[in-house]
């Protein structure tokens, strides 16, 4: 062979082996096209359900493409080397700098991502998903958007989409064996948590039970590599968009498949616990294992559900702000309807008097205008004695409060909504818009700063705001988690100490010093984050902290910024706002009268028949300068405003113990003892004063 034929083989062999300089990839619409000068390598064409395409890039012999919310890295040869699922829709890639950067857009969020294509496509930062089925449901509705006849030119040219292998396995029922292959190669690849569950739903409906455990086993692990914690709240939308878990539950549920409804529900206990609604599922299925004779698994599930009110606000449970909104709703209208009797009783008590007494000055009503101060002197508390207006300005006061927990529980609960603290987990780009809540500067600020910032890879920035932190015990902890992670040990388990002196109550400190708190989060470290320390992260009362304050916050602001709290916000009704501003100066008045010499009022006239008639009808208002009338007051107050509900002119539904059949007649019991008490205090009154008018006279 000569030695131009020898060189012409190695030249041959070598451009077989590696492309020439001049292939490079092209998009042009919906197609890539890869091109070695004038000669087509390959080309693939994208359907419109992936979304918009971004790129492509090459660099070295692979090509990156974005599709929708996913990069895909391609080889010379068109092999799908691997896939990244990035938490926004991808709008460019870049590689000017050496390494390929994947730029994404959520909600007004753009995030900047590092791509390594070394065994498969992995991204280098942490991948916080957002609540968006968009995003986390993309590769199942590509899946679904493919037409029948082109299901195999797509499972080809994207091997990575396990929903295309479910669809052939549909495509496929009389050949057992090709299903099976279809089944195995769905579970193959690496998946977002949200897209296993998506994938295990599909998978049990299918008739594949166990590979559908395998799934949510998947699910449960890529999560907890994620960040996702079962300390912490999820959404029903963030729930939704990974997976809808909870849904697939009830539909199970009502299929009586129980024993497929027991695996997803303790895949929800094990990683979403404390998920919204999730009191109510946990005793529908209490309720249908009851049925089905199993009162100790529903009392276990019962007990478990108990469980959740630790860290609760008043260890109400998960939703306890509702409770506390409905009690604050039910505290009001029982003092406004006091407020109000005991008004029109002093009203009618003195209003002849006071008619008499402002016609020289132009009457009742005109006299406003005429003579204003004169006037003021002979209101209609003016007549009333100091007891009685003390008691006045106790329940406006009262009231104002109870407006005040109105309103406050009304922000407290919108506040607790928000995406970025219900999404199971901190940090990421989702956990940047903690910024925009207006967070109240504080321990428990700082707490979830340092959080997003330790589960994001900066354990510099985590140590500032936990040192701002200090000495929040749950602080102290994570500060031994990151000296642990680095290898100082003593330090982590003084930190660690510290912690568990401070709050005896909390597991993470007591599980990173080798104990056994008896918590679900305790048992998912262990089995999915073994050999790692324990973060501890804020409760439910922490993280109201941080959002409202306390009902403290909600009063100073009515008296340092009024116009704030008739302003819409979120969680803020501007007429409750206003009402609360008009008590506020209600109060104000009250005190005020207290200064007021007190307005004659003859013997004679200090019973008129219309004040004797609501003394009868509004029990405790003829005696509201003794202690009796005021608790009379209260408890006929208190129980017409929770018999409300039977005339349908207001609802406590969060109020389950008032709604009840049971307390209903409590109720009930309560304002007939209130009318059968004033009844007999009201006689003795009527004697006392017959007795009085009778020495007045004689005298």
């Amino acid at each position: 062979m000569s030695a131009r034929r020898v060189l012409g083989f190695v030249i041959a062999a070598v451009g077989a082996l590696v492309p020439l300089a001049s292939a490079a990839p092209v998009l042009e619409g919906r197609t890539l096209r890869y091109e070695d000068g004038p000669r087509l390598v390959w080309q693939r064409t994208y359907p419109a359900a992936m979304g918009d395409l971004s790129g492509p890039v090459q660099v070295g012999t692979v090509t990156y493409l974005g599709a929708g919310p996913s990069v895909y890295a391609m080889s010379a040869s068109g092999r799908v080397l691997g896939r990244a699922d990035l938490p926004g829709l991808v709008t460019s890639i870049d590689a000017s700098g050496g390494a390929v950067l994947a730029t994404t857009q959520e909600g007004g969020v753009s995030e900047r991502y590092t791509l390594d294509a070394s065994g498969g496509l992995a991204v280098r930062e942490r991948v916080v998903l957002p609540p968006d089925r968009r995003v986390t449901g993309w590769l199942a509705a590509v899946a679904d958007a493919t037409p029948p006849a082109l299901l195999a030119q797509a499972l080809q040219a994207d091997p990575t989409n396990p929903f295309l292998a479910l669809r052939e396995v549909r495509a496929t029922p009389d050949d057992p064996y090709r299903a099976l292959s279809s089944v195995r190669r769905a579970l193959s690849g690496p998946l977002p948590f949200p897209a296993w569950v998506q994938l295990a739903a599909r998978l049990d409906a299918g008739g594949y039970p166990s590979a559908a455990d395998v799934a949510l086993g998947r699910a449960l692990r890529d999560a907890a590599a994620r960040g996702i914690d079962p300390e912490l709240p999820v959404s029903r939308a963030t729930l939704s968009a990974y997976g809808n878990p909870s849904g697939y539950v009830g539909s199970l549920l009502a299929q009586n498949r129980l024993a497929r409804a027991d695996v997803w529900m303790r895949y929800l206990r094990d990683l979403h616990p404390r998920f919204e609604g999730g009191p109510a599922l946990y005793e529908r299925y209490a309720r249908i294992l009851d049925a089905q004779g199993r009162s100790g698994e529903a009392e276990g599930w019962r007990q478990f559900t108990r469980s959740l009110n630790a860290g609760t606000l008043y260890n109400l449970g998960p939703q306890g702000l509702r409770s506390v909104r409905d009690a604050a709703r039910l505290a009001t209208l029982s003092l406004v309807v006091a407020l109000a009797a005991a008004l029109w009783a002093l009203q009618a008590r003195a209003w002849t008097t006071q008619g008499a007494e402002t016609a020289p000055l132009g009457g009742r009503w005109r006299s406003w205008l005429r003579h204003p101060l004169a006037r003021a002197r002979r209101v209609t508390v003016a007549y009333t004695s100091l007891g009685e207006r003390l008691l006045l300005a106790l329940l406006a006061a009262a009231l104002l409060v109870s407006l005040g927990g109105w309103q406050w529980a009304n922000q407290a609960s919108a506040a607790l909504r928000a995406p970025a603290l219900n999404l199971g987990t901190f940090g990421g780009a989702q956990g940047a818009q903690l910024a925009d809540l207006n967070l109240r500067p504080g321990a428990d600020t700082a707490l979830l700063g340092g959080l997003a910032a330790q589960l994001d890879g900066d354990d510099g920035a985590a140590r500032d705001a936990y040192t701002r932190a200090l000495p929040d015990a749950c602080a102290q902890n994570n500060l031994g988690v990151i000296a642990q992670t680095r290898g100082d040990e003593a330090q982590a388990r003084e930190n660690y100490r510290a912690a568990l002196s401070a709050r005896p109550d909390l597991a993470a400190p007591a599980f990173n010093l080798g104990l056994t708190p008896a918590v679900p989060a305790a048992a998912f470290q262990r089995t999915y984050r073994p050999g790692e320390p324990r973060l501890c992260y804020p409760d439910q009362r922490s993280l109201t902290r941080a959002t409202t304050g306390d009902l403290s916050t909600t009063l100073r602001t009515l008296l340092r910024s009024p116009q704030d709290v008739v302003t819409a916000a979120p969680g803020r009704s501007p007429r409750l706002g206003a009402l609360l501003a008009a008590v506020a100066l209600l109060v104000a008045l009250l005190v005020l009268s207290l200064l007021l010499p007190r307005a004659a009022l003859a013997l004679r006239r200090a019973r008129p028949l219309g004040y004797r008639a609501l003394g009868l009808l509004l029990p405790g208002t003829t005696l509201l300068d003794s202690a009796w009338g005021g608790v009379l007051l209260l408890a006929w107050s208190a129980a017409v405003a929770a018999l409300a509900p039977r005339a349908g002119v207001i609802a406590f539904p969060d109020l389950p113990t008032v709604a009840s059949p049971a307390g209903q007649g409590a109720v009930l019991a309560l304002l007939i003892a209130t009318y059968a008490l004033n009844t007999v205090v009201f006689v003795a009154a009527e004697v006392r004063h017959a007795q009085r008018v009778r020495r007045d006279a004689a005298a």
